[in-house]
């Protein structure tokens, strides 16, 4: 099962049913299992601080994943900087509800296996990501 929740940022996710719906149907599309992911919007320093604590890392981030998948069984755990989300909106000059599937979906598919240390990973990573953002305008827009 898919879960929301927020820490200590406002924020919203518009058409929580639809986005459920959706990241089910991508994981189901890659031949996989739904365990329990568990989505957490966030402010920049409460993921700095995640940050900083478990991966030794000292930055901004939009997104921290934390994979606890089993064999086909995809379960995990996404902090997303809501505020973040907003200022990378700004800059590409998308809606944030836009910017924050497509920052979902990059942590789903870390959790289906997918990488994006290097170039040719983040191409793909990319690709993926604009497949699964076309598939829910194709899913949930009339």
């Amino acid at each position: 099962m898919i879960y929301f929740s927020v820490i200590d940022v406002p924020s919203k996710i518009i058409a929580k049913k639809a986005v459920k719906a959706w990241l089910e149907n991508v994981i189901s599309l890659k031949k996989l299992s739904l365990g329990d992911i568990s989505i957490v919007l966030c402010s920049d320093e409460h993921l700095l601080s995640v940050n900083k604590e478990y991966l030794d890392h000292d930055y901004y981030t939009d997104i921290i994943t934390f994979d606890y998948t089993e064999e086909d069984v995809i379960s995990g755990d996404l902090l997303i900087s809501y505020d973040r989300v907003k200022e990378n909106a700004r800059k590409e000059g998308v809606r944030v509800q836009d910017e924050l599937k497509r920052v979902m979906v990059h942590g789903l598919l870390h959790l289906c296996g997918y990488k994006d240390k290097s170039n040719r990973d983040a191409k793909i990573m990319r690709s993926e990501e604009d497949k699964a953002l076309n598939l829910f305008h194709v899913e949930h827009t009339k």
